[in-house]
């Protein structure tokens, strides 16, 4: 016994110089949270890339419902995240936090909410989907129920008189119903959003909104706990300068992430090397 307690002690020493030099080479540890969109998921792992790569921090970023991320930057549970979409999808959950979180501004401006169709499509507008509602299989397809988009979503259901079913699902299952429309030339439509890499994968169009009740140009914001600025102010430094040059850089790195074999985390090293005046720009350098 006595032989096997020595052994477990010394087991347990070894590891702890094994990993004191990982250890000692970080800043310190920055959580992040962010919704499982791919605009989100594109500027999250550039944030992480550039914290962990080109700052010494450690970063854990945590894929979480939009309701949750919104509460764990208002308790402190993580310390903040970069895709708040403002003024009108993310109202209500920056209303339950004000106080408690801190704005630090767009990263991005030219973001858009609304429900697309291929281009193929023959309707214009929301006001007409009735018209044509069996051609449209009875359906709206939507994606994960948290989303901002989804409850403005079936707003506009209620505001037209819809008889078409909003059907709940996630940003893949979104794309893979409009990926198998499309290919079979059929009518579809689907809660969309800007910047998306599908617009540039496909030909297809906004409809019109006459109501206005998907909004209108919405701008991607970093939202930041309070005392981020005290606890750490080289990171709050570092994501009160994120922003990207316009929405298409970001939906290029949208783009790298898309292809056959992706690593979000790699593409966001490529970004940094690619684009190191903007970095250090970011890092105050």
């Amino acid at each position: 016994m006595f032989k096997k307690l020595m052994l477990t002690l010394a087991l347990a020493a070894l590891a702890a110089l094994t990993t004191a030099p990982a250890q000692a080479a970080s800043k310190g540890k920055v959580r992040l949270a962010y919704v499982e969109w791919d605009c989100a998921a594109a500027s999250t792992s550039v944030v992480q890339a550039v914290l962990q790569e080109k700052m010494g921090y450690e970063v854990e970023i945590l894929p979480v419902a939009a309701a949750a991320m919104w509460q764990a930057v208002g308790t402190g549970d993580v310390d903040g995240m970069v895709t708040a979409w403002l003024p009108v999808t993310h109202a209500d959950y920056l209303n339950k936090v004000k106080g408690k979180v801190e704005n630090l501004g767009p990263i991005t401006g030219g973001a858009k909410l609304g429900w697309a169709v291929p281009s193929y499509v023959t309707v214009d507008s929301i006001a007409d989907l009735n018209a044509h509602k069996d051609k449209f299989d009875g359906k709206i397809i939507g994606i994960d129920p948290g989303a901002g988009l989804m409850r403005l979503s079936e707003q506009a259901v209620k505001d037209y008189g819809l008889e078409l079913e909003l059907m709940e699902g996630s940003g893949a299952t979104m794309t893979a119903a409009l990926a198998d429309a499309i290919k079979n030339d059929k009518w579809v439509v689907v809660t969309a959003w800007s910047p998306h890499w599908m617009f540039g994968k496909w030909d297809l169009k906004y409809l019109d909104d006459p109501k206005g009740t998907l909004g209108e140009e919405e701008h991607i914001d970093t939202i930041v706990r309070k005392g981020l600025k005290d606890d750490m102010p080289e990171v709050y430094a570092l994501l009160d300068n994120f922003a990207w040059k316009d929405a298409n850089q970001l939906q290029m790195v949208m783009a790298w992430n898309q292809e056959p074999g992706a690593d979000r985390y790699e593409n966001a090293k490529r970004f940094i090397k690619e684009n190191e005046a903007q970095v250090n720009a970011w890092m105050g350098k």
